[in-house]
């Protein structure tokens, strides 16, 4: 079946991708391998996750949050938002389509793109002049290997199996990861009454959402380096030395790491306060398990009912992306840093790696239709009717 365009995944990127195609008038379709779109919010988000930035950084395309949306949006508005965005564009993602292979032929210059319907049991194949990958950089969970693991006398789960603290009241609960998940997933556990630890191994930035809105907002006027001394110093205000608890704090600043590496700071939401009152119990790296008893890197040993490892995802873009070394690395991951990262070569593009949120996804969607549309236009191909 012969396509202008390919996405592959349904996710924030894919449809905010697909919309803006469509106000371009360029046909194109989505393959998706879950039977939703936005799976990963809809089917792998604790019920009470919240996204911590401002709303102004968190819309897609051409589709901004009404003034009586919250400054701090739920779970569940954020996935209304996402079906409401498909709706308000007619998008229409073909759901159950697992893509195996995806190989650029020289001979015609076109990608063929190979997808398993999930439902009927049929390959169905596609040839694309252009295909972008949208499957994130949440596409497979990670878990690390720790020697013992496998025979811990508890559970065991990644943080996407994780919905609600409610079952663990009274229970000894470990969460391996310091990230955004991590910490409020010990919140969580520690709410219903849960003993909770988390494992803290790196230095991080702790800050609040309002703090981080003020600097985000800054950034559009004052140079990093500036807006990071300034919100470091309002949050060593708020929190005052947390080293003292097992959190040391790095050596650059929160809004550098996250330009540089992609390493956000964690946007406390009440962990904190339950870390100085001693309710959640820092520790340092699980090196391995015996029984029912993990052992860590300064030698103790703590004995848990479960362990929980928000040790966040991989990208799964490597496994189906065939002989493709330009765009992509080993890990699945762009090898360009941003600005330079969303566009490869023969017409293979990526959106919603570069480690920037809904804002950097927003802005690879419109990158990447505008440079098709202006490959178009250069070549003076019509596209056909939608």
């Amino acid at each position: 079946m012969k396509k202008e365009v390919v996405i592959v995944g349904a996710g924030p990127s894919g449809l905010a991708i697909s919309a803006c195609l469509k106000l371009l008038s360029i046909p194109h379709i989505i393959l998706e391998r879950e039977d939703c779109s936005a799976s990963l919010w809809k089917k792998k988000a604790y019920d009470r996750l919240n996204i911590h930035l401002a709303k102004q950084f968190c819309h897609l395309p051409h589709m901004p949050h009404p003034p009586s949306t919250p400054t701090f949006i739920t779970k569940n508005h954020f996935i209304n938002y996402l079906d409401n965005y498909v709706s308000h564009f007619r998008l229409s993602p073909m759901c159950c389509r697992s893509v195996e292979s995806a190989t650029f032929d020289e001979t015609t210059g076109t990608w063929l793109i190979v997808a398993k319907n999930t439902n009927s049991g049929e390959v169905e194949e596609y040839n694309a002049r252009f295909l972008i990958v949208t499957t994130g950089e949440n596409s497979k969970a990670f878990v690390p290997d720790v020697p013992g693991l496998d025979a811990f006398s508890g559970e065991v789960l990644h943080s996407s199996e994780y919905k609600s603290g409610k079952k663990y009241n009274g229970k000894s609960v470990l969460v391996v990861g310091s990230g955004n998940s991590g910490m409020e997933i010990a919140l969580d556990l520690s709410n219903y009454g849960a003993k909770t630890s988390v494992v803290i191994r790196s230095p991080l930035h702790v800050l609040s959402r309002e703090i981080v809105q003020l600097g985000m907002t800054m950034l559009k006027y004052l140079p990093l380096s500036m807006v990071d001394s300034m919100v470091s110093m309002v949050a060593k205000l708020k929190y005052g030395d947390m080293s003292k608890y097992g959190l040391c704090k790095p050596t650059k600043g929160p809004f550098y790491l996250k330009a540089t590496t992609g390493r956000s700071p964690v946007i406390d939401v009440g962990t904190m306060n339950k870390i100085k009152s001693g309710e959640i119990q820092v520790l340092p790296a699980l090196t391995q398990i015996k029984g029912d008893e993990a052992v860590f890197a300064d030698g103790k040993l703590h004995q848990f009912d479960s362990i929980i490892f928000a040790t966040g995802y991989r990208s799964t873009a490597k496994d189906w992306v065939k002989d493709e070394d330009y765009l992509l690395g080993k890990d699945g991951m762009p090898k360009e840093k941003y600005p330079n990262h969303w566009k490869g070569k023969n017409g293979l593009y990526c959106a919603g790696l570069s480690r920037r949120g809904l804002a950097g996804v927003a802005e690879d969607a419109q990158n990447i239709a505008d440079d098709i549309n202006r490959i178009f236009n250069d070549t003076k191909v019509k596209f056909p009717q939608l």
